[in-house]
């Protein structure tokens, strides 16, 4: 049965449990290896939400979609390409996203987060879903401008990086199948992508063991998966949520 886990801020407190309709159920010790059941519960609306882990690395996918693929022209490629985003990019669900000194365009990508539970490397196909704890929502935020600004070198960490512009969460979830989650991107009320994972390039079990084959993943470490179509820009003053179903929605507003 799926779980959904969250960390929250409760009267001063880091705490974690699992989300059931407006309670969370807390738990001690450690969420990825024996979590340990309490006898406490709290409302959801009397705490405050925090990132669902703390990852030592989250590494964002490139080019994984078809569709975006087709849209823009590009190549299937023959192994997962990927940057890292900069732990000063992460940000709880419900802050706000902090439009850096600049007029360049900043676009929204919402995008599946694949959460790992264990230590992994060079992990095989076959045993990669062993090493994920569940999945998450999170919104890649990049300022498009500065990605090829330079002709001598691609700034994608730069352009990725900017304080703030990692929300993940609100949950994750586990015991799901990702082929058949859908990501909607909610911009102001309006839907502005709605993709199925189904569609990526790289299953999640290629992810896992292909990256494994070169970066230790740790507990807590997240995969974004990449995005596909309806990516665009937002404005300062407007509202961003991710929405997929058995996760949550992540809403961040933007200023």
């Amino acid at each position: 049965m799926s779980q959904r886990w969250v960390r929250f801020s409760h009267a001063g407190n880091a705490q974690f449990g699992t989300l059931e309709g407006d309670n969370i159920q807390v738990y001690t010790g450690d969420m990825f290896s024996n979590p340990v059941k309490t006898d406490t519960v709290v409302n959801v609306n009397d705490v405050k939400l925090l990132m669902p882990c703390q990852p030592t690395k989250v590494i964002a996918m490139w080019n994984n979609f078809h569709a975006l693929a087709a849209k823009l022209n590009l190549a299937d490629p023959a192994e997962p390409l990927y940057l890292i985003k900069a732990p000063n990019s992460y940000l709880n669900p419900g802050e706000t996203i902090e439009k850096p000194p600049t007029d360049d365009k900043i676009v929204f990508e919402g995008e599946l987060g694949i959460v790992i539970g264990k230590k992994a490397k060079n992990v095989s196909e076959a045993d990669a879903l062993d090493y994920v704890f569940g999945y998450t929502a999170a919104n890649d935020v990049t300022v498009a401008n500065i990605l090829n600004r330079d002709e001598s070198f691609a700034q994608w960490v730069r352009a990725k990086g900017f304080d703030t512009f990692c929300p993940f969460g609100p949950a994750i979830a586990t015991d799901l199948d990702p082929t058949t989650l859908v990501v909607k991107t909610i911009l102001n009320g309006d839907v502005r992508q709605d993709y199925p994972i189904s569609d990526m390039r790289f299953s999640t079990q290629q992810l896992v063991s292909m990256i494994s084959q070169e970066l230790t993943l740790f507990p807590g470490d997240i995969i974004l998966c990449g995005t596909s179509v309806g990516v665009g820009s937002m404005k300062p003053n407007s509202v961003v949520e991710v929405e997929i179903a058995g996760i949550g929605k992540l809403t961040n507003d933007f200023k």
